[in-house]
């Protein structure tokens, strides 16, 4: 990577140590160093301390007319409960085309939620000598995007219940005199957000004088159905005894009670408005066309309607700005958005994509991630974020690990917390090569999208030659354009530098335009049956659920958004315990909901938990502080 400032050259240790003492081994270099490598001067950029800034939009409008670097997305085979290392290989990949390949590159990456950090999951920085420092300020804090999230998404949670009760106890007079009071010259007057809603009502008047007694009903009465509202409240925290809950308990809300229930703040639209908005304009106006349930009469209830649309971009104002950090190896690092990768897409933001093409330019690179197998996050990726931000990867990874392909040949389960069966520590040529079913699939799909596939193996200790061997002859049959060994956990970019060398060529010779897996003008059913197919399903199962919010969401004229496939991602198929490559299954869709905002129709194959609990022996045990050096001890 071209720089004035050499970049750092890690001392590996064997064993690897724990995560954490390799990132407190580690100085970081001051956060403006980094920047000044990409030609971001103090203006472009808010210090958050020494060793985090927020990169500003205004540096895109800048750099509008400069080209884009290359666009690479790492995705994986369908995982194990342990993962597979997708986020240590994209850390390990730039560090190897920076620190080693002389090229500029930016990581983008999610910003993890807390929840997992203090639960069963630990961190998500990387691991091992493939690291996003500081990890303690990359997993908890950042610099405070989640906590906006969260105020954002509960301030409209309490204008719905507000709104209810205000609406039960007054007339349709007395609401619009107070949605619209008098100002000292005794004149009214509506509010600028007022004005979408007269719109979208098909109302012109500009003076609340002049709506007749029809229109001031209209205007004022948002007449919510309870029974509809799908706006949850959300914190940042494993807690299962807040997935149920009832409000309105208190004497004054005069028994407005109602049953709802937490989220986990990374679960919350807002989250992934975050992360497909492409501008401040974009962010306001999808945060106001978020839709939080229906009227009595069946109109979709939008935030705007509630008219809290322009709060909620204030309080994401600064959120929208991504966040510069660095690897162990001081290559640049940009974290932004973290949604869920099952009722949502699972990508990190589109303007962190878009500011990084722009900062590495021509032959620099850009490396991102999508959350889960590739099944459902380079699905993802492509059908929605490429979607709505107009760029093309250049070239897709798929991560594998011999562990998880063992496990789909008919390995025994891998279960999160008990030790591995020695069927995964010891020489099984014949059960990998079973495995790779899994593995085709994913490049196969992978491909059809047009980019060339790298198949990253990501080796552990107890990996033999002839297994790899196995995994790589198994990958170039599939298609895939290389297949090749990273050690990058072990050994930092340097363990990644042939992977480095394959994806620059793969990005060289791409000349095919992306090709999306369905069009957006099909009906909502098509184009959920286009995604089972490549799943390898044989039909489609809809329930009476589904049927149902199917006929409404199209109805409300919500079909031609993008579909979001809310499924398990331990199977291609709705069943986590069918492993390898299954086909001829039917899948079932239980329900179907939306994310208007976001912008797109998400339908639930099976149950899905938008709230996490806390094991009996969650990560925070080891989690402390050492007080004499103020540095965090024990987060993995």
């Amino acid at each position: 990577m071209s720089s004035s400032r050499s970049l750092r050259k890690l001392e590996v240790e064997s064993p690897v140590p724990a995560d954490i003492d390799i990132a407190n081994s580690v100085e970081p270099f001051h956060i403006s160093e980094i920047a000044k490598d990409l030609n971001l001067t103090p203006n472009h950029y808010d210090l958050y301390g020494k060793y985090k800034s927020k990169v500003l939009l205004s540096v895109l409008d800048e750099l509008e007319r400069s080209d884009d670097g290359y666009y690479v997305v790492v995705g994986g085979i369908t995982p194990t409960p342990l993962g597979e290392g997708k986020s240590t290989t994209t850390v390990g990949l730039c560090q190897a085309l920076g620190a080693y390949l002389d090229k500029k590159v930016i990581t983008c990456l999610r910003q993890p939620s807390q929840g997992p950090t203090f639960g069963i999951k630990g961190g998500a920085a990387g691991g091992g000598y493939s690291q996003v420092i500081p990890m303690d300020e990359f997993n908890l804090h950042l610099t405070g995007d989640i906590h906006a999230i969260t105020a954002a998404n509960n301030l409209l949670a309490a204008a719905i219940d507000t709104r209810i009760f205000h609406e039960s106890t007054q007339s349709d007079k007395a609401l619009f005199n107070r949605l619209c009071p008098p100002n000292k010259q005794g004149k009214r007057k509506f509010s600028d957000i007022m004005f979408r809603r007269l719109k979208k009502l098909g109302i012109t008047k500009t003076q609340p004088e002049d709506l007749t007694p029809e229109e001031v009903t209209k205007f004022a009465r948002l007449d919510i159905d309870p029974n509809s509202i799908t706006w949850r409240r959300v914190m940042d925290v494993n807690d299962r005894f807040l997935r149920k809950i009832t409000v309105g308990q208190g004497p004054e809300e005069k028994g407005m009670v109602r049953e709802t229930g937490f989220d986990i703040s990374v679960a919350s639209e807002i989250m992934a408005v975050l992360a497909l908005t492409t501008s401040l304009a974009d962010m306001r106006e999808r945060l106001g066309k978020m839709v939080i349930g229906n009227s009595k009469a069946g109109d979709p209830i939008t935030a705007d309607d509630l008219g809290v649309g322009g709060a909620l971009t204030v309080l994401m104002k600064d959120a929208i700005n991504p966040t510069l950090m660095q690897t162990l190896e001081g290559t640049p690092v940009l974290v932004h958005a973290g949604p869920f990768a099952n009722i949502a897409h699972g990508s990190s933001s589109i303007v962190a994509d878009k500011i990084a093409l722009k900062l590495v330019g021509p032959q620099g690179f850009v490396v991102t991630e999508a959350g889960f197998g590739a099944d459902i996050g380079t699905e993802k990726f492509m059908n929605i974020k490429c979607r709505y931000s107009g760029l093309r990867p250049h070239c897709a990874v798929i991560v594998a690990t011999i562990r998880a392909l063992k496990m789909h040949g008919g390995g025994p389960e891998v279960v999160a917390g008990k030790p591995l069966d020695p069927a995964y520590l010891n020489e099984n040529v014949p059960l990998v090569e079973a495995g790779c079913v899994n593995l085709a699939r994913h490049i196969v799909n992978t491909k059809a999208y047009g980019v060339n596939v790298v198949v990253a193996v990501n080796k552990f200790s107890a990996d033999t030659e002839a297994e790899m061997n196995a995994v790589i002859h198994a990958s170039m049959v599939a298609g895939a354009f290389d297949a090749v060994i990273c050690t990058h956990h072990a050994h930092g970019g340097k363990g990644a530098v042939e992977l480095g060398v394959a994806v620059q060529k793969a990005c060289a010779i791409v000349n095919q335009p992306l090709n999306f897996l369905y069009p957006l003008d099909i009906s909502i059913k098509e184009k959920i049956e286009a995604i089972a197919r490549s799943y390898g399903s044989s039909g489609v199962e809809y329930s009476e659920q589904a049927e149902k919010q199917i006929e409404m969401y199209t109805k409300q004229g919500f079909s031609s958004l993008p579909i979001c496939m809310a499924k398990t991602q331990y199977s291609f198929s709705h069943n986590a315990a069918q492993k390898g490559a299954p086909s001829g299954f039917i899948l079932p869709i239980r329900d179907v909901r939306a994310s208007i905002g976001a912008g797109f129709i998400y339908p639930l194959v099976g149950t899905m938990s938008t709230m996490p609990g806390l094991p009996t022996r969650p990560c925070f045990y080891e989690i402390d502080l050492d007080t004499t050096t103020g540095k965090v001890i024990g987060l993995s």
